[in-house]
């Protein structure tokens, strides 16, 4: 610093203390802020490291000078003691340096009262919650309204109503299982065996298929040889409900994955982004029994879905979100991504669809148990046998009043229980000891607008024109009326077949082939007549099987020949004659046999089908046309050959 630009307090300052004397106190100085800044312990420790202890303890000023440079500049190689003229510019260059050190000493300090101040306040915060946190495992997460609705929800579960009247009166074994003795044979061979099967229940609506199957898994948990540990569960699912959804956000039936972002998976996942795999009823069924209630109405994809599980015995899971090298993905998140969840079960479906709704891969894998209808008897068997669950008496008529409204033990049973509630209602007593009456039964139908299941009947003596056919749909059997009626012909040669239309196509096919088979067999011209078919009470008549019916009814309207009405038949009609096998031939013997019919003529192909014949009913195979006429009481007529040469022009 110039002369001329000397701080005047300075030149005062050396005036009164002379040049050492205020340079040592300005050293001196020196030390105590570097002193102030550092603190005396670490100024110490810093001289000691540097090796300067000696120079700044000394009472020379070079000494002293060295040691501040040295502790300033945290140099040990500064070992050059300072010449006098080199004073002021050593000085000079300490007061700077010296100044960093307190300028980073100030900032340090305010950031360090702002972070204590900070983390006295996050102190504190932290104290709160943790008080707050206490109050809550202490106090629950209760409050007053809370209370209130618990204590509701608690009194709606105290306020029971008796259970209902379908659990009383379902079946509790095997043995009160009506008419399926032999599917429950067949059943148990392939679930109660060492190797167990899949199998697909097929039968009418309430025979019994599921409760077979559920008492069933029961029965194959006391067998040594069977698989099934005596936890083994039964999951029951319906395929009217199991749907596919083509995003995949949820399948019941197999399982899914719930992503963190678009599914709201739980909380902790959802903060990490990881997805959270939700098992299905496949891995809930692992190790039991799967049972699928109506297989033949699942979507046909879920059926694909299902075939994959069968073969695998395990449910793959798959997600973009999913990264393996996360540390935040729980072991068991990680173990089904990697392994997939296990799925080892037994299928069981029951359906009231034809085979070949079901997926051919599936049925290929499972074998087949038929569930038989239910004759009159025995839905008047599960009527009586209901009556005594119920604890009820009915009156004698009543049973085979209810089996003439229904084919079905389940709906036999509910008429029964709403029977007795209107017997209940009618007594008007406290007491449950009442007798259910016709009356009653005839109160539930008509508030059901229920009909009579089979409105054709057996009927004594002959008439022309007039059949019984016999008809399948969802392994029942039905009796279908058909009548047809011949008149001349306006015009020579022109004649004309009508038949109703919603009787079908295959229908009308039926009605032409056997228009050919009469003319070929009887040597009548249908072309003379006009004919006119009738299916009474219309419906699609789904198959070739009516075309003996058809036959019978064309022959007699044209011969004038009377048909018995006591008679069912059922067969396809070729062109040359013969009678060709049809589908569903025990549903239809059992339709005829609930139709009061004396015998029922069939192919002669599906004879084997038939293993016992229904008591009070006669089966009579036959092969072609003529044959069913013989069985019908009809003479086979002997066409002359010029006759027929006519006839075939």
């Amino acid at each position: 610093m110039a002369a001329s630009e000397e701080n005047p307090h300075v030149g005062r300052f050396r005036r009164k203390y002379g040049g050492d004397e205020g340079l040592r106190r300005e050293i001196a100085a020196l030390f105590e802020v570097l002193s102030a800044a550092l603190g005396p312990e670490k100024v110490v420790l810093r001289a000691g490291k540097l090796g300067t202890l000696k120079q700044m303890r000394s009472a020379s000023i070079p000494d002293r000078l060295l040691a501040l440079q040295r502790l300033v500049f945290e140099d040990p190689t500064i070992e050059r003691v300072p010449a006098k003229p080199q004073y002021r510019k050593i000085i000079g260059e300490i007061e700077d340096a010296l100044a960093d050190v307190v300028a980073q000493r100030n900032v340090e300090e305010n950031l360090e009262r702002k972070i204590n101040a900070k983390m006295l306040v996050r102190h504190h915060e932290y104290l709160r919650d943790l008080k707050l946190e206490a109050l809550r495992e202490e106090a629950g997460p209760e409050t007053p309204a809370t209370q209130r609705k618990l204590d509701d929800l608690n009194a709606l579960d105290n306020r029971k109503l008796n259970t209902a009247a379908l659990d009383v009166l379902r079946p509790r074994t095997l043995a009160e299982i009506v008419g399926q003795e032999s599917a429950i044979r067949a059943l148990l061979a392939k679930l109660a065996s060492p190797y167990p099967q899949h199998v697909i229940l097929y039968g009418p609506p309430g025979v019994g298929k599921t409760t077979v199957a559920r008492l069933a898994l029961e029965l194959a948990k006391a067998r040594a040889h069977a698989p099934f540990a005596a936890e083994a569960p039964f999951i029951e699912a319906s395929g009217t409900t199991l749907r596919y959804d083509h995003r995949e956000t949820t399948n019941p039936l197999l399982g899914s994955v719930h992503d963190p972002i678009y599914q709201g998976s739980r909380r902790e996942f959802a903060e990490g982004g990881i997805p959270e795999p939700k098992l299905g009823l496949v891995t809930r069924a692992h190790g039991g029994v799967l049972f699928i209630d109506e297989i033949g109405e699942m979507d046909p994809t879920m059926q694909t879905k299902l075939l994959k599980v069968l073969e695998d015995k395990r449910v793959t899971f798959e997600s973009s979100y999913y990264d393996e090298h996360d540390p935040g993905v729980p072991a068991y998140v990680k173990k089904l991504f990697s392994d997939g969840a296990p799925a080892d079960f037994i299928l069981i479906g029951a359906t009231t669809r034809d085979p070949d709704a079901i997926d051919a891969a599936i049925r290929s894998r499972c074998a087949a148990v038929y569930f038989e209808p239910l004759t009159q008897a025995q839905v008047i068997r599960i009527v009586e046998e209901a009556a005594e669950r119920l604890g009820t008496k009915v009156a004698k008529s009543v049973p085979a009043l209810i089996a003439s409204y229904t084919i079905e033990g389940r709906k036999a049973v509910q008429i029964l229980a709403d029977a007795h509630g209107h017997s209940l209602f009618r007594a008007r007593s406290k007491t449950r000891a009442v007798t259910v009456r016709d009356e009653d039964v005839i109160d539930v139908v008509q508030a059901g607008r229920l009909a009579q299941h089979t409105l054709a009947r057996a009927r004594r003596g002959k008439e022309s024109g007039k059949m019984h056919g016999l008809g399948v749909m969802h392994y029942v059997g039905s009796i279908i009326e058909i009548e047809a009626a011949a008149f001349p012909a306006r015009e020579a040669h022109k004649g004309a077949v009508r038949f109703n239309d919603t009787a079908g196509s295959m229908s009308r096919d039926s009605v032409f082939n056997a228009t050919a088979v009469v003319r070929a067999l009887a040597g009548i011209d249908p072309a003379d007549y006009d004919l006119h078919v009738n299916v009474v009470g219309g419906g699609n008549i789904d198959g070739p099987s009516a075309g003996l019916a058809f036959f019978l009814a064309l022959y007699s309207a044209l011969t004038k020949l009377p048909l018995p009405q006591d008679v069912a038949v059922t067969g396809e009609v070729s062109i040359a004659g013969n009678v060709r096998a049809i589908g569903g031939v025990v549903e239809k013997l059992y339709a005829a046999r609930q139709a009061g019919m004396r015998a029922i003529v069939i192919p002669k192909e599906n004879a084997r089908e038939i293993e016992a014949t229904p008591e009070g009913i006669v089966v009579i195979p036959v092969g072609t046309v003529a044959e069913a006429l013989v069985a019908c009481g009809l003479r086979v007529p002997l066409v002359p050959a010029t006759r027929a040469r006519k006839s075939a022009r």
